[in-house]
């Protein structure tokens, strides 16, 4: 049956009061290979119940119907045991209420077609990627980090924002390869400083300014130039048109079906 619940959540991680990790395994069937990067879908029933903290909807859905949405994977394309992601509720939402209510054990749909361009296949091996995300964004560079992003032959660098300190997910694996790692660089920064319950000393800016304020770039130990880098931009739209506009004014160029950027686009 084709939109049979067929998988199981097989792990839950509360990274902070809006955002969790989700493990899913298939269920009688086999994982098809994919390319890290890409993304699927995921569904329930509107039937299913919506978690507790939820506003009403901002639309009503029957019972009946099936909400399905296209979600990145974190975990590696390597990986034939589970599928990872990493997803943030929209409290009016139509299925993010839903998902944010599941527990281990319980069912859920997930279509077996991946898709999308965001990958590293147009990327030489020779080449340094800098990868840049708000939020949920960073969830493709953890697939790629995990899969065959890494290599001795190029410099990686994920600069990351979110609002606090606990909303950066992923933030203590990041922080781990940065540590084994010379080629790794990780720049986390948050907007809301003043929330912190602690001290933060790291970056307090937007990412476009991060990366218009030269200074950073010293700990890179390298310039990133078009014929040297290319750069991955996911997560807020204002994000990617201030970093694309920016980008492009220093020569760059956006990846297209019928052209050879080093500009890698992935919307929200």
């Amino acid at each position: 049956m084709k939109n049979k619940l067929n998988a199981i959540i097989s792990q839950v991680i509360s990274v902070s009061p809006n955002m969790k990790i989700f493990r899913v395994v298939p269920d009688g069937w086999e994982l098809p290979d994919f390319k890290a990067g890409q993304f699927v879908a995921l569904f329930l029933p509107a039937s299913s119940a919506r978690y507790v903290d939820a506003t009403d909807e901002f639309k009503q859905l029957k019972p009946d119907k099936l909400i399905r949405r296209a979600y990145s994977v974190s975990s590696s394309s390597k990986n034939k045991e589970y599928l990872e992601f990493y997803i943030s509720i929209v409290r009016s939402g139509a299925l993010t209420p839903r998902l944010f209510n599941l527990n281990i054990g319980d069912k859920i749909g997930v279509g077996k077609k991946f898709t999308g361009m965001f990958t590293l296949d147009k990327v030489d091996k020779s080449k340094n990627i800098v990868l840049i995300a708000t939020g949920t964004g960073v969830a493709p560079y953890i697939s790629m980090l995990r899969s065959d992003a890494m290599n001795k032959n190029r410099k990686i660098t994920v600069i990351h924002g979110a609002s606090n300190s606990w909303d950066l997910g992923y933030r203590s694996e990041l922080e781990l390869l940065e540590n084994i790692s010379s080629n790794v660089k990780y720049i986390p920064t948050i907007i809301d400083a003043e929330k912190e319950k602690a001290k933060w000393n790291g970056e307090r800016r937007f990412l476009q300014d991060i990366w218009k304020d030269k200074v950073f770039l010293k700990c890179l130990n390298y310039i990133p130039t078009p014929e040297n880098t290319h750069i991955f931009l996911c997560g807020n739209p204002n994000m990617i048109e201030n970093m694309s506009e920016i980008l492009i004014y220093e020569n760059f160029l956006i990846h297209k079906k019928n052209q050879n950027g080093q500009i890698h686009i992935e919307k929200f």
